[in-house]
């Protein structure tokens, strides 16, 4: 549960590796680095989210590399982030005393986050001081692979044995003789340390307390902008954080998450490189981010997405942070894995599926993005046009669906329901602008769609829509997310059914979903995973629309409280333990804290739409 003022608790390891709830993230809009409770940062993508790590001690704690700063004997350790920022503060106690850690991936001075322009001044800032008492701190930075120094200026300029790319230049306010040194400090010593890449900083000023200043400042102003006033307004605030740091700042595009290979489960073969813009992902972001007020970044993405699609010839579902196709999946078979879960993968296989749900996602970004006073320019609507007639010829043929299952392709009813949401949207902005194009077409072929998912999906059996059209397959968790999209009701009959099947079938207790059952709907991989966090706080928006708001909040409530300390939420949780799985932080989890939450919010205030 996220708590601002955390208690002390004791630094716990599985297997070498800290438990995901007790990382922090950091970011500046290029990058993100993972931050430990024990001091550590394990992990560090340079100069951009999806570069190979400099620090990956995530997936190899023994040759992954990483950056520590802690003191020698610790016992216990809490973290926190100041208010309304990415400036993260951890804490550690010794048994002679207690040192505060301040971390950040730097700013420039009077930064606007709202403006799509960089932020980022390519420099790590960590700053320790002695609280109390007289305690031995240690620095280590070892970079995978290793390193070599040398003197340079006031630090050490690092040569990076797998990254000759890179120019790392290290300072530091006390000497620094190697890349680990130990500094015996009392009450009231700092100890600065500043990590910069892609240019040296020699003769530059080294003001580190000056950098988190007009870091935490930056974050500050943007957050002034945020306008949400409803449930767990802490948690939504800090959402809002998080998705901003999956975000590319120049580019306008969203990383599912900032990590890769992160198992669910434990053991398991499931680990995925989520380092790329999923179309689906971002789409959900920036809709979730605008109802709260951060209309800026909606307005980029559509235009990243759009620039995406015109180069690559064809709509894909993910592509690079700059429009780019994925690399190709490899597996990294130098890594043993976060605990010992292999193989580690960079790239990701599923760039190339059929997913047509992503005709839906852009047509809805781009409807609210006109309705909330942006502008359809003729080149801008000739390729959402497009997309919608892309949209009539495809929602028969088969995918691979929202889940990117590995199994035979099939026609998915959440696919088939976002074509629908395509040609709802086209139509309805060539109705409202009078725009050229198939109008009549659109309109009348979405209508006819949404009859077909309502009669032709329902299985009369199991009493619930099907994951496929036909009606055929398991229960779906996806179907909950068609209400939210407006294609069935929440309340019609058949989806007000179909929920709660959802709630007592794909039950993992406690108020957490799977997505699927693997028996029943096999997707191609062995093994089963957790339950699905975004599952669940669709399911709350479900219950609010069929006016079961009392209990959509306590629902709502009980996922809150399944956040870290630090308010962050993986991909998938254990139900047996409660243990978070998956990629981390991941967006999709943070989407749905703030739109169940705004839903919740408007039904009490009697404006639901």
């Amino acid at each position: 549960m996220l708590d601002p003022d955390p208690s002390f608790r004791p630094v716990r390891r599985q297997d070498g590796y800290l438990p995901l709830e007790d990382l922090g993230l950091i970011g500046d809009g290029t990058t993100t680095a993972l931050v430990g409770l024990d001091g550590s940062i394990p992990w560090l993508c340079l100069p951009r989210f999806d570069s190979e790590p400099l620090l990956c001690g995530l997936l190899d704690h023994a040759r992954g590399g990483h950056f520590t700063l802690t003191v020698e004997d610790l016992r216990e350790a809490r973290q926190r982030y100041e208010p309304d920022t990415a400036v993260l503060v951890t804490e550690l106690r010794s048994s002679s005393g207690s040192v505060r850690i301040t971390d950040a991936l730097a700013l420039r001075t009077g930064a606007d986050l709202s403006d799509d322009a960089g932020a980022s001044r390519a420099e790590l800032v960590r700053s320790a001081q002695v609280l109390d008492g007289t305690v031995r701190v240690s620095a280590e930075l070892h970079p995978r692979g290793g390193g070599q120094t040398r003197l340079l200026g006031s630090g050490l300029e690092v040569q990076v044995s797998r990254r000759p790319d890179l120019r790392l230049h290290l300072r530091s306010n006390r000497p620094l003789t190697g890349l680990r040194t130990v500094h015996d400090l009392e009450q009231g010593d700092r100890l600065d340390l500043v990590l910069s890449w892609g240019r040296i900083h020699r003769h530059h000023r080294f003001d580190p307390e000056a950098m988190l200043r007009e870091t935490a400042e930056a974050w500050r102003r943007w957050m002034a902008n945020c306008r949400y006033s409803g449930p767990q307004e802490p948690l939504v605030r800090r959402a809002a954080i998080t998705l901003k740091l999956c975000d590319d700042w120049v580019n306008g595009s969203l990383v599912a998450a900032p990590t890769s290979s992160l198992p669910a489960p434990i053991g398991g073969v499931r680990n995925w490189d989520y380092r790329y813009t999923w179309i689906r992902d971002a789409a959900f972001a920036v809709f979730a981010l605008r109802r709260i007020g951060f209309g800026s970044e909606a307005d980029a993405f559509l235009g990243w997405v759009l620039d995406a699609f015109e180069q690559s010839r064809r709509p894909r579902i993910m592509y690079s942070i700059c429009g780019d196709p994925v690399p190709e999946e490899i597996q990294d078979v130098d890594l043993e894995g976060y605990r010992r879960s292999a193989p580690v993968r960079w790239g990701n296989g599923a760039a190339d599926q059929r997913q047509h749900d992503v005709y839906g996602e852009v047509l809805d970004c781009a409807d609210q993005w006109l309705r909330s006073g942006g502008e359809i320019q003729p080149a801008l609507w000739s390729g959402l046009a497009e997309l919608a007639d892309t949209a009539v010829r495809e929602w028969r043929q088969p995918d691979q669906g929202i889940w990117e299952v590995r199994s035979a392709s099939r026609v998915f009813t959440y696919s088939a329901g976002m074509c629908q949401v395509a040609l709802d949207r086209a139509a309805a902005m060539g109705e409202r602008l009078g725009l050229p194009g198939q109008v009549t077409r659109w309109r009348a072929t979405a209508d006819k769609l949404r009859q077909l998912i309502v009669d032709e999906s329902w299985n009369e059996d199991a009493r619930s829509l099907g994951e496929h059209l036909d009606g055929s397959g398991g229960l779906d968790a996806s179907l909950l997310a068609l209400p939210l999209r407006r294609v069935i009701p929440a309340d019609h009959p058949r989806m007000a059914a179909t929920t709660a099947a959802i709630a007592e079938r794909l039950s993992a207790g406690d108020g957490l979903l799977y997505r699927y059952l693997h028996d029943h709907s096999p997707d191609g991989l062995p093994g089963d995973e957790g339950a699905f966090v975004l599952c669940s706080f669709w399911l709350v928006e479900n219950l609010v629309l069929q006016g079961r708001a009392e209990q959509a909040e306590e629902l709502y409530a009980s996922l809150c409280a399944r956040a870290s300390p630090l308010g962050l939420l993986p991909e998938q949780i254990d139900p047996s333990t409660g243990t978070f799985m998956g990629n981390f932080p991941q967006a999709f989890s943070h989407i749905g804290v703030i739109a169940a939450g705004v839903m919740l919010a408007r039904a009490k205030e009697g404006m639901m739409t």
